[in-house]
């Protein structure tokens, strides 16, 4: 056992009951389907014991507990403004205020030195709810009219709401489960896109005449393959509304314009497979990211009149070794985002006559080892300057505002860490593992320097490496509790993520998502072979996709590890993936595998946690999930809770804590937020420190 108080009640023991399924001529067992009714009180009840019973286990970490809460608190300022972005006549941002749970949204006219306006306060439009998030967010063009969207729920169910800014009143205008919304120039006519209840996928794409009720808004678009989602946006110039189809390995774009919204709209280039494209516009062409000759995109140009691929004009060559993975385009330059050698990059270029780009371009540079920079927020289409986010394990968030002008960056704004925070203390690295087959994963640390010793450190490793998602390297001030603690963090950019492009996803997908496990086993041993924490104190965390990561490695190797938080997991790979009906299954079969042909389905059996329980020992486990969850569904991890009480030969703790209020990101108020992650640190404290 632990250093936690002696068990004095027992976990919850789910009753079994046998459904089964027989594909490929292997018969699927499954003991605790019956968790998938979710209004069941015996479901309820279930989840209401584990929490009870989580709740009695940690409770003498109370005041542990509490600690962590007032250091993290301690560690932000409570009180904030957000950097201030000119749209047009108005500045927008946000702000908190102590105490409160939610930002508030406001704006100036003109001018900073203005009046301010708040144009939303989620904290008022929290009251009397469980949950809050905020989802669209786009006002007209003149100003006027606010068009946003709310979930109470968790289950990423938008409604969508109109707001006079002038008067303050909320429309009667609505629409339900949206998703993208997007304003036409003249003010009166916007356009959103409606997802399908059971999958959720965002399927129809609606034209909406304020005013008018929803049932007679203009359906514009459905997309009828199930493995595509539709969004939609406009263009930075403003002159065109576009419109994506997109699956996780294709997509294509219509255009109309923005002063004809009862146009005609016009394709780009229609899909093909395996065939991806991004598209703004600028003075009459098109600016296309493609990944038609490699996987790692090239730039080209079309004409706005004749966009098809039969006029592309090749900008910049696709580079294997570099990805092209954004374009931020302006009047007069462009900032080519890319992905080198794992780590980001910015390059800033400048246009012709002809909209070609002349002259040598030039770098934005960044210090440190390892680190995370995107760009900003940048309405502005006409300007000279261009802002761009950065941090990394040791520098807080910062916004910078590069002018093309000067070449020069400026700081506007760094996240204020109060609580003595000194980043001269800390120290991060960048290393490489070696996978069993000779590829080098990268491996992002961060650690405080007086408390390093040699092999002697807990070690808290997270990854992550699915749908071609770079794990970001970025601060955390809740991190300092750890760091400050002695403990070394370490961030394993495992294949199937996009850390190193497109074929670093292509490698950990479908038929080879072993890699991704074999690479986060190999990172956890060379990382305590080089001194880097004590072997016998290792924990991991992983949440959704890296959910599975966890449940997966926990099979194949619980022996390395002490210790797993593992949030909203995706551990029952078969029995979701067999299910039609379920959110995101079919668009998924891009990133796991199609289960009804027979190869995938072995495939995936070897990896699915949850298919994988076995009797023997598995390291103390910390399993969070959200009864709405949209994504994964809570009853995953549920069921492979139950299982694994019945399998596991040791005494090591297993909890159970499912948010009887929220989503997949867990609870959507700040400082609810952070007690929850008081838990998570909690129980590794207690699990790590005692050795």
């Amino acid at each position: 056992m632990t250093s936690l108080q002696p068990i004095v009640v027992q976990p919850p023991i789910a009753r079994q009951q046998e459904t089964a399924t027989t594909i490929h001529g292997h018969r699927l067992v499954d003991h605790y389907a019956w968790l998938r009714e979710k209004t069941s009180p015996e479901v309820i009840a279930f989840l209401e014991q584990e929490n009870a019973y989580t709740n009695a286990i940690m409770k003498p970490t109370g005041e542990l507990q509490a600690k962590l809460y007032a250091e993290m608190v301690d560690h932000i300022k409570e009180s904030d403004v957000s950097v201030p972005f000119r749209d047009k006549d108005y500045f927008y941002y946000s702000r908190t205020e102590q105490a409160a749970q939610y930002p508030i949204y406001c704006r100036k006219h003109g001018s900073l030195d203005a009046a301010e306006e708040i144009i939303l306060d989620m904290n008022r439009m929290a009251a009397g709810e469980g949950f809050l998030a905020l989802g669209a967010l786009t006002v007209s063009d003149d100003g006027n009219l606010l068009a946003y969207s709310t979930d109470t729920t968790g289950f990423r169910q938008y409604t969508l709401h109109i707001k006079d800014l002038r008067t303050g009143e909320v429309l009667a205008d609505q629409a339900q489960r949206v998703g993208s919304v997007v304003w036409a120039a003249g003010n009166r006519i916007l356009f959103y896109t409606v997802e399908d209840e059971a999958t959720k996928r965002q399927y129809q794409f609606f034209r909406h005449t304020l005013g008018t009720p929803q049932a007679e808004d203009a359906l514009v678009y459905e997309e009828a393959d199930e493995r595509f989602n539709v969004g939609a946006g406009r263009t930075r110039d403003g002159k065109y509304i576009l419109l994506e189809s997109a699956s996780h390995t294709a997509s294509e774009e219509q255009f109309l314009p923005a002063d004809d919204p009862e146009g005609r709209w016009t394709m780009i280039e229609p899909r093909r497979e395996n065939i991806e494209y991004y598209a703004d516009h600028r003075d009459g062409l098109w600016y296309l990211r493609v990944n038609d000759t490699a996987r790692t995109f090239r730039l080209v140009t079309a004409p706005a009149a004749t966009p098809g691929r039969a006029h592309w004009r090749e900008s910049i060559a696709h580079r294997e070794d570099v990805m092209l993975e954004e374009l931020e385009l302006f009047q007069s330059f462009a900032v080519v985002a890319e992905r080198s050698n794992g780590l980001p990059q910015m390059r800033v270029m400048f246009f012709d006559n002809q909209g070609a780009f002349e002259g040598p371009s030039r770098q934005i540079a960044f210090p440190e080892p390892t680190y995370s920079a995107h760009p900003h927020v940048n309405r502005e289409f006409v300007t000279g300057k261009f802002r761009y986010g950065y941090q990394s394990l040791v520098s807080p968030t910062s916004v910078y505002e590069y002018d093309v002008r000067t070449n020069e960056s400026t700081l506007l704004k760094e996240l204020e860490v109060p609580g003595g925070f000194d980043r001269s203390q800390y120290r991060s690295e960048r290393l490489f593992a070696t996978a069993p087959d000779g590829t080098r994963i990268p491996v992002s640390i961060v650690y405080r320097k007086d408390k390093k010793g040699e092999g002697t450190n807990p070690l808290y490793l997270y990854g992550y490496g699915s749908y071609g998602y770079s794990l970001p390297v970025g601060f955390s001030s809740n991190r300092l509790s750890l760091l400050d603690r002695g403990f070394v963090l370490a961030y394993a950019h495992v294949r199937g993520g996009g850390d190193m492009g497109k074929p670093w996803h292509d490698a950990g997908r479908l038929m080879h998502k072993m890699n991704t496990f074999t690479d986060f086993i190999a990172v956890t041993e060379y990382l305590t072979a080089n001194g880097y924490g004590d072997p016998r104190r290792v924990a991991i965390e992983g949440g959704s996709a890296g959910g599975l990561l966890m449940g997966a490695v926990a099979n194949m190797r619980p022996d390395l590890y002490r210790a797993i938080v593992s949030h909203v997991p995706f551990v029952d790979v078969m029995n979701t993936m067999l299910d039609p009906t379920l959110p995101l299954t079919i668009a998924e079969y891009e990133e796991w595998g199609d289960p009804n042909h027979a190869e995938a389905f072995a495939y995936m059996l070897q990896y699915s946690p949850y298919d994988n329980l076995a009797s023997k020992a598995y390291p103390a486990m910390l399993v969070k999930t959200s009864l709405h969850d949209s994504q994964v569904m809570y009853w995953e991890p549920a069921k492979y809770v139950a299982k694994l009480r019945t399998l596991k030969s040791d005494d090591n703790l297993l909890l159970l804590e499912t948010n009887m209020s929220a989503g997949h990101g867990g609870a959507s108020g700040r400082y609810d937020y952070l007690k929850e992650i008081a838990l998570d640190y909690a129980f590794l404290l207690q699990e790590l420190e005692q050795g």
